[in-house]
């Protein structure tokens, strides 16, 4: 699976584009605003975006999401569906950052533990990692050993909790049993900031010394 980095808006969100190199059908996940410069940035990549994958309901990280997928055609995949109060709770969203109005958004399927998604001949695994928000997912490719974990882990740092409905704890858990055990060697892109690998954090992460 090949992917480009888009960070948008003003909370330097990595918009992921993710592509199959073979058919260069192509999925976004996470485009939190920005619109036309992730048009921009898609055109430059030559590929055709064929949906549109969400890690979670939170503004940042599905603010465009409506509008490109209007834009492309393309159905709206996942959260989990306990994030539905996130994406209906949108305008709110919007209001309490001082953003231009979020209309609420209804996805056309939601995720869940198991589930897989195909972008072209690469099929991602779905795991349900709530703490950050109910309805977290994250995407795994498990034959380029890549993750996109949204806002659960970050290269030093983990997800907040004092979201409505997060959890600190069950997000320690999510990490300790569903996302280290994949392996060292994985290399993750976080919702913010710089990539790194389950084992770099594993060994030196603060938050999870001890949690292994």
């Amino acid at each position: 699976m090949n992917y480009h980095i888009i960070p948008v808006t003003a909370f330097s969100q990595n918009c992921s584009l993710i592509w199959c190199p073979e058919t260069r059908l192509a999925a976004l996940v996470d485009p939190g605003g920005d619109a036309e410069r992730i048009r921009e940035e898609v055109s430059a990549q030559a590929v055709t975006v064929t949906q549109i994958l969400l890690t979670h309901g939170h503004l940042d990280h599905v603010g465009a999401a409506a509008e490109l997928a209007a834009h492309y055609g393309v159905p709206i995949i996942g959260p989990q569906k306990e994030d539905e109060f996130w994406l209906q709770g949108l305008p709110q969203q919007s209001r309490m950052f001082g953003l231009e109005e979020c209309q609420p958004l209804m996805p056309d399927r939601w995720l869940e533990e198991g589930d897989t998604v195909t972008v072209g001949k690469v099929t991602l695994q779905i795991l349900h990692c709530p703490g950050h928000t109910p309805g977290h997912i994250v995407f795994f490719d498990t034959v380029s050993r890549l993750l996109i974990s949204g806002d659960v882990i970050f290269k030093g740092g983990v997800g907040r909790s004092d979201f409505p409905r997060g959890d600190h704890n069950q997000l320690i858990a999510s990490i300790q049993n569903k996302l280290l055990p994949l392996g060292d060697e994985i290399t993750f892109i976080p919702g913010h900031g710089p990539l790194s690998t389950l084992g770099e954090e594993r060994l030196h992460n603060p938050f999870l010394q001890g949690a292994w």
